[in-house]
């Protein structure tokens, strides 16, 4: 059974290797003098549910999930939380004082909280917006965002029965799917535009887009982190629009998951920021 007093902690991916939730959470340990260690886990798809179902068991307090995880761990663990159902995918899982295993999601949290510290006048109520991707990610994105009261949001994706699946599971009036091709003209007019794919990351394929029909008054918002500066935020930033990278995303979900585990709510702030760009630049 798990030993209450060493506290260990993981991420679950396939691949794994490029996550910097190791070194994320092992500076938050080290700074406020906890006993544990977060470790990654190279777990395939069809071997998670065995990984899962054997937790009880382990010295692991808790887990944190990432690609291609997200949605399949819904239907693994005891419970699925609030959070976790809205936006249809898991990233965090922790033990309730009954040893049950419950599924939650930060990453929407997150994604909102980034955006607000990085543009200070954010208004949702005047924000129609675009989002790339139709994954966990950007089911995240689209749930934060609608909660707060964004008034129309364009989803594109490039396997367009995807984002169809993804407007009928979420049903929401203000969502409209646009097709691939149709990208660049959706800019017009918008306020914000994520990029909640995997396109632009590091030994992945670059996004193209031009931003040509983006209003210079819009924020780019890239959730991606490796690299800090994808080639969609240096357009971006180039042609004067306001920039959000993916870092502080990670950062601020990652802060709720370690309160669950730890029982500490970690400061987001310079140093740790600094210490992840290390090895990011």
């Amino acid at each position: 059974m798990r030993n209450p007093d060493v506290k260990i902690v993981g991420v679950v991916g396939d691949p794994i290797s490029h996550s910097l939730s190791p070194r994320l959470h092992s500076y938050w340990l080290k700074k406020y003098n906890i006993l544990g260690d977060y470790v990654p886990f190279h777990i395939a798809k069809n071997e998670l549910p065995g990984f899962i179902n054997s937790l009880k068991g382990d010295n692991i307090t808790g887990i944190n999930l990432t690609v291609p995880h997200k949605e399949s761990a819904m239907k693994l663990v005891d419970e699925v939380d609030a959070s976790a159902k809205k936006i249809g995918a898991v990233n965090t899982i922790y033990f309730d004082n009954k040893n049950r295993i419950i599924g939650s999601n930060t990453d929407g949290h997150g994604f909102l909280k980034n955006l607000r510290n990085s543009t200070k006048s954010w208004r949702a109520d005047n924000c129609p917006t675009v989002i790339i991707g139709a994954g966990g990610a950007a089911r995240a994105a689209i749930v934060s965002l609608l909660d707060v009261g964004v008034p129309e949001i364009k989803l594109i994706n490039r396997t367009q029965e995807r984002a169809v699946c993804l407007l009928q599971e979420i049903d929401d009036n203000r969502i409209r799917v646009i097709p691939w091709g149709g990208r660049e003209d959706a800019l017009s007019g918008v306020k914000l535009l994520v990029n909640a794919t995997t396109l632009g990351m590091v030994s992945q394929p670059a996004l193209e887009l031009c931003l040509d029909k983006l209003p210079k008054d819009a924020t780019v918002y890239d959730i991606i982190y490796n690299p800090i500066e994808t080639e969609l935020i240096k357009q971006a930033r180039e042609r004067g629009n306001k920039t959000v990278d993916g870092l502080g995303m990670l950062l601020h979900q990652a802060a709720v998951g370690f309160k669950a585990w730890f029982g500490v709510d970690p400061e987001v702030d310079d140093g740790i920021r600094n210490h992840l760009l290390e090895v990011l630049r």
